[in-house]
């Protein structure tokens, strides 16, 4: 018999309960298993590309998401999917509605297959972790995982977290809507693929050492448009519970008509003239017989015509997942959990045509972005901006605030005193700048634009600790600074601010809502039957 030294019967005795307590790189989902590969870097063991759903192509394009089918051995989780076919926003100068603009641009190779997601779960502990889901944004036509990095999100919980990064489908393969999709398809097909993927998160989490009733989901833009849809979908009353708190940076809210509103069916008929199913008795199964890069070509020709800025292929109002607009929603106070929301102070510049400042007025400004302005909208929208700079200024105010800030503060509201707000100042404050300080290894060779180690520390953490402990101040790292965050409501209005000093300080104070914003607030959701927001 061979014996051992005390010491190295302890290492040993140490290695395998680390071993032990490592969850396996293979995991068997049912319909396939997976196996992942533990990143050197960061300790963490990473699926990339796992099927959540089955390819929504032919007969299933505009149906909602399918469980997947059954795929034989064992498939290898180490490369990021394909991603969904992807379109931009508005470049034009006017408003297509009611009158519509045709232009081209190739159309990007990517792929219909896209309904793929990433996990990271640290591989040093079989706990039940809090999990966090990231829905990434592009106005509901562009984005993808890749450029996402699920270890970033688990290094700022200090390990305590499972993280999972969805696809969805975008634009027009997402967000066709009209009369014909649905009677014979599926409305808001994007959304219904998050929901999808949320189901997935409930049966499959555990099995990456995640709790499913301890999941955030968080977005940005579009992605935190999206945290609001699930937030307010069947009436607030999901059932089951697909997560317990929501995260929303830069709440993207742009109009969401009806479905059978004249504008998205206006959108379906275009759709249908550029395919050449105009003469079809069945338009709908006509472009689903459609070749997927002639597809994809429309719905680039078709999202460019639109006013510069604006997004057109974007949830509805569907009478079933999404009973009413979300100002109605949110206002009779159909949510559930708790909410931490981050604004960017100028979210509104890059979605206005800066060429055009010489020359915009802020009324005809106004009855592009929104067509179904009336006289008396337009004059009291233009009244509500008098004060707000040059007419350049104006317009990128009203985009940003119209959009982005004042839908963030109807969330908030809607949530009485559950709910924490922030704001993102780094200079120049644009929308999207605070991606990057979620994500700082996203994007390798590029640096945060403050790249000071003390901020993206105590910024990216706060978000972790709010999924951690639904409590921004409750903090796994002792290191951190962010003083006491209290609660947002309509008495204290109190909110967290993250900038920089002129000699690039740090600064994290707690300020007080502006209270000329929450007035120009007032106006926004007091049209919103004309903005269909």
């Amino acid at each position: 018999m061979q014996f051992f030294p005390a010491s190295v019967l302890l290492l040993f005795s140490f290695a395998t309960a680390i071993q032990a307590a490592r969850p396996t790189t293979v995991v068997d989902l049912g319909y396939a298993k997976y196996e992942g590969s533990l990143n050197n870097q960061t300790g963490n063991i990473e699926f990339l590309g796992i099927r959540y759903a089955a390819s929504p192509t032919g007969s299933l394009r505009w149906r909602g998401p399918q469980t997947p089918h059954k795929i034989h051995g064992t498939q290898k989780a180490d490369t990021f999917p394909t991603s969904c076919y992807q379109a931009g926003d508005g470049a034009s100068p006017n408003s297509p509605f009611p009158l519509n603009r045709r232009q081209n641009q190739p159309a990007p190779t990517f792929s219909e297959d896209c309904l793929f997601l990433d996990v990271t779960t640290p591989a040093s502990t079989t706990e039940d972790l809090p999990v966090i889901v990231w829905i990434h944004g592009g106005g509901y036509q562009a984005g993808s995982v890749s450029g996402f990095d699920g270890d970033d999100l688990v290094r700022e919980a200090g390990g305590g977290v499972v993280a999972v990064l969805i696809q969805y489908r975008l634009g027009v393969l997402g967000f066709l809507s009209g009369q014909q999709v649905r009677d014979g398809g599926a409305l808001n097909a994007g959304l219904l693929d998050q929901q999808f993927a949320l189901q997935w998160v409930q049966r499959h989490i555990s099995k990456f050492g995640g709790d499913p009733k301890k999941v955030t989901i968080w977005g940005e833009s579009a992605g935190a448009g999206s945290v609001l849809q699930h937030v307010i979908a069947n009436d607030g009353n999901t059932r089951p519970p697909l997560f317990r708190a929501a995260i929303s940076s830069s709440t993207f809210l742009p109009s969401q008509y009806a479905f059978n509103d004249p504008i998205p069916e206006q959108l379906f008929g275009e759709v249908v003239s550029q395919t050449g199913c105009s003469s079809s008795r069945h338009p709908l199964e006509c472009l689903r017989q459609v070749d997927a890069e002639l597809l994809q070509q429309v719905n680039v020709n078709v999202s460019l015509s639109a006013f510069f800025g604006t997004w057109v292929f974007v949830p509805v109002v569907d009478g079933h997942f999404i009973t009413k607009r979300p100002t109605q929603l949110l206002r009779e106070g159909k949510v559930n959990g708790a909410l931490l929301a981050v604004t960017n102070p100028l979210e509104g510049r890059i979605f206005v045509d800066l060429s055009t400042a010489p020359t915009v007025e802020t009324p005809t400004y106004l009855a592009n972005l929104f067509p179904k302005f009336r006289n008396v909208d337009i004059a009291t929208g233009t009244a509500q901006y008098k004060d707000q700079g040059t007419p350049i200024d104006q317009a990128i105010a009203i985009m940003g605030e119209s959009i982005f800030i004042c839908p963030t503060y109807f969330f908030l509201r809607a949530f009485k005193n559950k709910s924490f707000k922030g704001q993102f100042a780094i200079p120049p404050g644009d929308h999207g700048m605070d991606v990057i300080f979620y994500f700082p290894n996203g994007t390798p060779g590029q640096d945060p634009p403050f790249n000071n180690t003390l901020f993206i520390n105590n910024f990216g953490q706060s978000f972790l600790n709010f999924a951690l402990s639904l409590d921004p101040n409750v903090k796994w790292d002792p290191a951190n600074t962010v003083p006491h965050w209290a609660k947002w409501n309509d008495r204290s209005r109190t909110e967290m601010l993250f900038n920089k000093t002129s000699e690039d300080e740090p600064v994290f104070k707690p300020i007080s809502t502006d209270a000329k914003l929450l007035e120009r607030c007032e106006f926004w959701e007091s049209v919103a039957a004309f903005t269909a927001q």
